[in-house]
């Protein structure tokens, strides 16, 4: 919802999910442990820029502020 609202929307939530676990689930278990999300983010300049583009709530809170 977050990124349909900033306008992102080329990519499905499903593969935009499955995209960070390709990148960041380095023990492939499926899981991602916080130390995992943060050291595979924090690695990887694309996926830092995309999640704070698709997290971005400003304009959620224009949304709500003018609703």
């Amino acid at each position: 919802a977050i990124q349909a609202i900033n306008g992102y929307t080329s990519m499905p939530a499903e593969e935009f999910t499955n995209m960070v676990f390709q990148k960041i689930d380095v023990n492939n278990d499926g899981e991602l442990t916080l130390e995992e999300f943060i050291n595979g983010v924090e690695k990887d300049k694309d996926l830092m820029e995309l999640i704070t583009k698709s997290f971005d709530l400003s304009n959620v809170l224009k949304v709500i502020q003018s609703g």
